[in-house]
Formats: C-alpha cells, structure tokens, sequence
C-alpha cells in the first residue's frame, strides 16, 4: 500500500476534492494501513490461541473456554472444539474495526456536520448495528461522493423535518411557516442537552450558516454543546444559551424557547417549506 496521502476532503463551502488532507494529520492511506496492521495481528492472535489449544489438548491439560460470545452478539470463539467460527469472528471483528473507522471519518472530516438529523441517525444506527461498507479507499470515494451530492437535499430535508415535528400546542409554533419563535419539547433530557432535539434545531442553523455565506457550523461545536454549556452555568431557571442566530430560554419542564434573531434567515427557512409544502404560505401580495 502506498504512503502517499490519498484523501478526500471537504472545504468550508462544502465542496469536495481530492489530494489534500480529510483529517489534520491523518491521511485515508495512513487510516488504511493501521486497519490492515490491526487486522493482522489480530489473525496472529487467533492463531497463537490455537496453537495453545493444539498444545493442551495433545497433552491433556485443562484449557478454558475463552467464548466470545457475549462481546461479539454470538459469533464467539469457543476453544473446547475446532475452530468452526474463526472465519466468522474475524468478520465480526473487521465490521466492528470498519465501523470506528467511518465514525473516525465522518466526524473529522466535517461531512458529519453537513448531515440532516435523519440522515446522522441513519449512518448512527447502521455504524451501531455494524453494518457498514468494507473500509475501503473506494467505498470511501463512493460514500463522501454521494453524501457531498445530496447535501443540498440534505440541508431542505433538514427543515423539514425540525418543521413537521413542532407541537402545534403552542401558539407561537405556526402551522404554516416558522415565525419569530418556537417551542421545541425534550430539548434537554437527565439535566443535559437532548442530542436528538438538538440535531433538528442544527438542522435550522445549518441553513443559516449557508444563506448567510458562511460555513456549516463544526457539529462538535452546535446546538448540543451550546445548550449542554448553558445548563452548567447555573442553577436557575430558566437557563439561557445564545449563539449569533438565536436565543434559547431552557425551562425546567424541558422545553427550549427558541428566539430568531435574523428575520431574514427565517424567511429563507419558509421559502423552503413554501417549496415542499406550495400551499402553505398565502400568496404574495401585488
């Protein structure tokens, strides 16, 4: 495998290219070459155990059952028979080895953070369950490529979606479009942030950053961690978190006020629900 850094990355306007660095400091050929080293030892490892278990059983000694079954969801190695489930195990172990390495690559390369919340629970669920493309210079190619494609239909889907799940029990929520102020419910959760409700309302500042001329906010650095800061500030209610497109009273009921302070950007939110939803919005007048 060769040395040279051959990446994919993705700049603040959100274009993506080649030849530059994903991640500061590592490379895709670099998170390449650690996986297969990884794997080989763990090979190695496999067979050194049954080279032990060789051993034993020609001499009659005792060996104990090293299962795995209850770390590896039932695909263990069980050490009192033949090896029947290695092949199976080291599976398991390479999706379980693929699947921190597209956390790694998600996260670091900041393509995390042009995701709509559906799609960050989608990758989520699918990197939990294991079930993720063969880590491969290729299916990394592939994947980034079709994520920096769809990220405008990502952005609208985005609002969309943080738009249908509003309670209409509160009068400042509109059902037709947003207005000044919402309501947003579970917005905290245990006495922190709730990443779920957070995920929707940086949904709505990603736009903001986006008609506004300026890069999407690092998801490391939104709505969670803003809200997450505020609830440690004081004991007090309610508490308040505050960035340059709103204003957040945090109550103990957990629900969030959510204020807008850019008209402007809010109009932008409602020409996108006007698109999905044409009869939304009443007509411009003459």
């Amino acid at each position: 495998m060769t040395n040279q850094a051959e990446t994919i990355f993705v700049t603040p306007d959100g274009d993506a290219g080649q030849e530059h660095d994903l991640i500061p400091s590592l490379s895709i050929a670099n998170l390449l070459q650690q996986r297969e080293a990884v794997m080989i030892l763990f090979q190695e490892a496999l067979e050194k155990l049954e080279q032990a278990h060789a051993l034993a059983t020609a001499a009659r000694l005792g060996f104990p059952d090293l299962s795995m079954a209850r770390g590896w969801r039932g695909n263990g190695l069980h050490m009192t028979g033949e090896f029947a489930k290695k092949t199976t195990l080291l599976e398991t172990f390479q999706a379980c080895l693929d699947a921190g390495g597209w956390t790694t690559l998600l996260n670091d390369s900041g393509m995390r953070s042009v995701m709509s919340a559906s799609k960050r629970k989608e990758v989520d669920e699918q990197i939990g369950a294991e079930k993720v493309p063969e880590l491969t210079r290729e299916a990394i190619r592939a994947t980034f490529a079709t994520l920096h494609d769809s990220r405008v239909d990502m952005f609208e889907q985005g609002v969309i979606e943080c738009f249908r799940r509003l309670s209409w029990d509160y009068k400042t929520n509109l059902p037709q479009k947003f207005g000044k102020r919402l309501v947003m419910t579970y917005v905290t959760s245990y006495g922190s942030a709730n990443m779920r409700q957070t995920d929707q309302l940086d949904d709505l500042l990603r736009v903001f950053h986006l008609c506004d001329g300026k890069p999407e906010a690092d998801h490391r650095t939104g709505a969670y961690r803003l809200i997450a800061e505020a609830m440690q500030l004081t004991s007090s209610w309610p508490k308040l978190a505050e960035n340059e497109y709103i204003f957040i009273r945090l109550f103990k009921n957990q629900n969030g006020h959510v204020t807008f302070k850019r008209p402007d950007l809010v109009t932008r939110l409602n020409r996108i629900i006007a698109k999905h939803y044409p009869h939304a919005l009443p007509a411009p007048k003459d």
